[in-house]
């Protein structure tokens, strides 16, 4: 038989491949308590409007909170032969309060129905996010504060390049994250009108008030264009590439985890409750929470660009090929959360070796360029004629086993006769970092000051 929601038309069902390639209740049901939520606005306006009878809308209203406390208890039984949530929530809603059911779906689509319960399900997702990667700026700003003045070597193509300290370079973080979060609030601000009222693609003739189940739902307004309303996905687009450059910048913190934990480097050390051990070789402790976010933002980035296939080429309004637009962001979603609430947990429990970090800076010439800046600043030679002075020393020290500092005062007029022994003030590490006070430079001084900075600025967003 056909199917009772929509198949006045039909003489006959679905074949059951067509069944199974139509129906998306294995998914879309973790939309459950939006759509009740869009339906009881909807119902509401409906009543307000006089389209239905406060008598009706009253037993809609009672039924549908019947029907969220049976999922909500696990008691509903989803079914596959009424395709999605809408139907199965309207079938079930149909079983406990009869013929009444019936006029919950006047003036509105599945097509407005479902692009409604989308934005709502992304905006609480957006919200859920922006607060992990909140916990993540605060795991690292406490990271920074400690380690303010902890000396490590910063790189460049992995090579050893200047001393920076350990706070700078989790502050860095902080900054990417704070733009992950701006990302995600702007796509929230950009989703958040209203699809419901649009029906199938154009809108309908009865005199609803899409103002009011806009209000109800806490949009700013409903959506003005009715073919947009329901054949828009940006809002997912733009979520998930947000998403796939928060799942980027993970990897490369992940990346680190990865290496900085190896005996090669031993700058950090991750506890039992993130690693794991190995099958064969009883030494291991392997990194696999770090990975393993590191892995996952192929899923992410994967699904924003399924996402962007899908929905190439599509003409207006509402196509079924926007039902795959589904799985892969909830799984995309579902991997981002899961990896920053890992690598929250890897960042406030790593523990770090302040010895290793120190050693590994004061190795590969890290103050080199401090030595052609104070050629500069104390010999007013040209920077370019101060960096092929500083690499003939380097290139001495090298070929003697030594680091800049161990080159004697004559060895170094060799090769510069104006230079004296105020040279070596700044050759230490710890004199490179404190020089650089630049705005945005690693010296402790202004660490301490960029944490400062923004524990007071999540304090202000807290007090908005």
């Amino acid at each position: 038989m056909s199917n009772k929601m929509w198949g006045g038309r039909f003489g006959e069902g679905p074949d059951r491949i067509m069944e199974e390639i139509n129906a998306s209740i294995g998914f879309d049901q973790r939309f459950f308590a939006q759509d009740i939520e869009g339906s009881k606005a909807h119902c509401r306006m409906l009543a307000e409007t006089g389209i239905i009878s406060r008598a009706d809308a009253d037993q809609i209203i009672a039924g549908l909170d019947a029907v969220l406390a049976e999922i909500e208890g696990g008691e509903f039984e989803f079914r596959r032969d009424l395709e999605d949530i809408h139907m199965n929530v309207e079938s079930r809603l149909a079983d406990l309060i009869g013929a009444a059911a019936g006029r919950l779906h006047t003036a509105r689509s599945r097509n407005d129905q479902v692009a409604t319960d989308f934005k709502l399900y992304i905006r609480d997702t957006i919200d859920h996010l922006d607060g992990q990667l909140r916990d993540l700026q605060e795991a690292l700003l406490t990271r920074a504060e400690e380690h303010a003045a902890t000396i490590m070597p910063g790189f460049t193509h992995l090579q050893t390049a200047q001393p920076v300290t350990f706070g700078h370079h989790c502050l860095a973080y902080v900054e990417m994250a704070g733009r992950d979060r701006g990302r995600l609030q702007d796509a929230r601000k950009r989703l958040n009108e209203c699809p419901l009222g649009a029906a199938a693609l154009a809108g309908t003739s009865f005199p609803i008030d899409r103002e009011q189940t806009a209000k109800a739902l806490r949009f700013d307004a409903p959506t003005r264009n009715s073919l947009d309303s329901v054949s828009d996905r940006d809002f997912v687009l733009e979520t998930l590439a947000a998403a796939s450059i928060a799942a980027t910048h993970l990897t490369r913190l992940a990346e680190e985890i990865v290496i900085w934990s190896t005996p090669g480097f031993d700058f950090v050390r991750l506890p039992d409750s993130f690693t794991t051990g190995s099958s064969i070789m009883p030494q291991k402790r392997n990194p696999d929470a770090a990975e393993l976010v590191r892995a996952k933002a192929g899923r992410v980035i994967g699904a924003l660009t399924s996402l962007l296939i899908v929905m190439k080429g599509l003409p207006l309004a509402y196509s079924k090929d926007m039902q795959e637009d589904k799985e892969a962001a909830f799984d995309a979603l579902d991997a981002l959360s899961l990896s920053l609430a890992a690598m929250t947990g890897m960042v406030r429990t790593l523990t770090v070796n302040e010895k290793a970090m120190r050693a590994a800076a004061s190795r590969g010439f890290s103050t080199a360029t401090d030595l052609a800046d104070w050629l500069v600043r104390a010999l007013n030679l040209p920077f370019r004629q101060a960096h092929h002075v500083t690499g003939a020393l380097v290139a001495r020290a090298e070929k003697k086993g030594i680091d800049l500092d161990g080159l004697s005062l004559d060895e170094m007029r060799e090769v510069e006769p104006g230079i004296t022994d105020e040279v070596y003030s700044v050759l230490g590490v710890d004199n490179s970092v404190a020089s650089r006070t630049s705005f945005g430079g690693t010296s402790p001084e202004n660490v301490r000051a960029a944490a400062k900075w923004w524990r007071d600025e999540l304090g202000r967003e807290s007090s908005r």
